[in-house]
């Protein structure tokens, strides 16, 4: 069964890569190792830092396809929560072409990696993802939040490679753990990944979690926090300050690290590490922007409720490198 990340071969993205020009990028930045005098010992550094650049592109490319379909699908709904979305593309994107051991042919095959989208309201992106990694057509997308459709606006199990149902916040977690925990005590190879919000952290359930987890070991459990600090009804540090975050989950037995949740070479050398310590959960503190890619969502409190009109996905659409 091939377990590889998505595309199985990065000698084709190479390929698609120098078709399109991307080469002499990628030689700009590494190019000075083909001058060294001891090219040969670097050689293993270039081809490496060629399939780094290779992949971070190909993560790029496929964030801002997932958000220009997660943009027409909230339009086409009329449905809330694509700042959210937008918010957490770029991590989503990182998991599912370099990160997760995933096969679309067999979503439920036993040695999988998990990853539970613990802030269901997000899920627009998250089909996207599912869609474009070939779980299912691209165009179910078309049926998001209509009637007779399987993809409901929180994440529903009933889709292809949704692990769980999610949306009441503070969930997602506890059932990660108990993933985490069975998948330790049966000797399998798979780990178990949970995307959180930062609101999400006002529920006790999600702490209960957090003590659970590093009494446990669960080394194969990596949490990602969506820090783009705004949550429903204000800032993060209006509703609930949860400074010092990282302290919090050290205290609780994790390794924690905070990272540009937009930045891709930083999100796949990250999480391709993981865990971070022997025998600790991890939590990743994504610092992120609510609305990430849309000039005018971003950083913006009303797009948490807020659906595109025409005029507005057009505009987003066109930020993005695409049409409507």
């Amino acid at each position: 069964m091939r377990v590889s990340p998505y595309p199985s071969s990065y000698q084709q993205v190479i390929g698609d890569l120098s078709a399109k020009g991307q080469g002499s990028n990628f030689l700009g930045r590494y190019g000075r190792l083909a001058g060294c005098s001891a090219f040969r010992t670097h050689r293993k550094d270039l081809r490496y830092h060629w399939r780094m650049f290779a992949e971070t592109q190909l993560a790029e490319e496929f964030s801002a396809r997932i958000r220009a379909h997660a943009l027409r699908m909230a339009n086409s709904a009329n449905s809330a929560h694509i700042g959210s979305s937008l918010s957490i593309a770029d991590i989503v994107s990182v998991l599912y072409t370099q990160i997760l051991r995933v096969d679309p042919a067999a979503p439920d095959w036993l040695e999988r990696d998990r990853l539970i989208i613990s802030k269901g309201h997000a899920t627009s992106v998250l089909y996207a993802a599912l869609a474009e990694r070939g779980f299912f057509p691209l165009d179910w997308l078309a049926g998001y939040c209509k009637e007779g459709s399987n993809l409901l606006a929180h994440a529903s199990h009933h889709v292809p490679g949704v692990e769980v149902s999610t949306g009441s916040l503070g969930h997602g977690l506890p059932i990660a753990c108990g993933m985490a925990l069975a998948a330790k005590r049966d000797g399998r190879s798979n780990r178990t990944f949970v995307i959180l919000s930062d609101g999400e952290l006002d529920e006790g359930s999600c702490w209960e979690a957090i003590l659970f987890a590093g009494h446990n070991r669960l080394g194969n459990l990596t949490a990602i926090v969506d820090y783009n600090k705004i949550q429903s009804f204000g800032t993060v540090k209006e509703v609930l300050d949860l400074d010092p975050l990282a302290a919090k989950w050290e205290a609780f037995h994790w390794h924690s690290i905070e990272v540009d949740g937009h930045d891709h070479a930083q999100l796949q050398e990250t999480l391709s590490r993981v865990p971070l310590e022997a025998d600790k959960p991890t939590v990743i503190i994504a610092h992120t922007i609510k609305g990430k890619g849309v000039s005018f969502m971003e950083d913006r409190l009303e797009w948490h409720y807020r659906s595109p009109n025409a005029a507005q996905l057009e505009q987003a659409l066109r930020e993005l490198g695409y049409s409507s």
